[in-house]
């Protein structure tokens, strides 16, 4: 029997426009599944990652462009599960994820793109941020008592604060833009009720443990904060050339694959090809060959 039609995805639904106004009351945290089946599952995510693996050697071999991913999310939305399962099938040497934590004390003495910039993948390689700069206009705007690590004065990060801090991520954007870097970025919007979920699941299941601890707890009591932080931001900084994507996130499995078609949409609207060999490399390499036959 032939095998049922793949669903379409269409990732406009999930793209943020830029200049709008994200109301997240209007972006579903869960959609109808992108896949039949279970086995229906793994079988597109294979051709998925087949696919990203034949244009991630392209990418690489061109040496031209490159591509960053960001990913962006509250606790247990699923980053490091959709990172790994996406990326399974790509060549480490061309990939390269970096996650941000606390920033240092080293970090804390720059400006607040600093210890970023420098993560920032060369050409031919896609770079992966598992959170990034726009932690400091995430955390920093739910707890703006940590801005006096940086040397501000917490009680004067008014609106025209924020405004510069999202024009120096936009400013940024636009830079790597116009140098080949190609920028994705992924929110992945969970709800609250799944998210308490995904916390219980951390506790009764002994392998999960280690990715729980007190401060998941506080920091879900600042969840309508956070709700209208990331509004601002995602409202503030898509653009043409950096857009942000609100993937449902309820759904682990629907997730990865909107994430993964979004990302080959990409990479094959940039027409990828190997470097085309020149008449002078050719003689070049059939004398080589001559040299190893002999």
């Amino acid at each position: 029997m032939a095998r049922k039609k793949k669903k379409a995805i269409d990732a406009s639904k999930f793209r943020v426009k830029e200049g709008a106004r994200v109301d997240l009351a209007d972006w579903p945290t869960l959609v109808a599944p992108v896949y039949r089946s279970k086995d229906d599952y793994h079988a597109i995510l294979a051709d998925h990652i087949e696919r990203l693996s034949d244009l991630q050697q392209k990418l690489y071999a061109r040496n031209r462009d490159s591509l960053l991913l960001i990913f962006q999310a509250m606790d247990a939305a699923g980053k490091d599960g959709t990172i790994r399962h996406i990326m399974s099938g790509v060549n480490p040497q061309g990939c390269q994820v970096t996650s941000f934590k606390h920033p240092s004390g080293v970090e804390l003495e720059h400006d607040f793109l600093w210890r970023v910039t420098r993560e920032l993948p060369e050409r031919g390689m896609i770079g992966i941020f598992n959170r990034s700069y726009y932690e400091s206009v995430l955390i920093l705007r739910v707890h703006p008592e940590l801005l006096s690590a940086e040397g501000f004065d917490p009680d004067k990060a008014d609106g025209d604060f924020w405004r510069k801090r999202y024009r120096s991520i936009a400013d940024l954007e636009r830079h790597l833009a116009a140098n080949n870097v190609h920028v994705l970025k992924f929110f992945l919007h969970l709800s609250h009720e799944e998210q308490r979920k995904r916390f219980l699941a951390r506790i009764d299941e002994p392998e999960k443990n280690w990715k729980f601890s007190q401060s998941d707890i506080e920091e879900r009591g600042f969840w309508e904060d956070y709700r209208k932080a990331y509004e601002k931001c995602l409202s503030e900084t898509s653009t043409k050339d950096a857009p942000w994507f609100v993937v449902p996130a309820d759904d682990k499995l629907s997730a990865r694959l909107i994430v993964s078609h979004i990302i080959l949409e990409k990479l094959e609207s940039m027409k990828l090809a190997f470097p085309e060999v020149s008449e002078e490399r050719r003689k070049e390499l059939k004398a080589i060959r001559s040299q190893l036959e002999a």
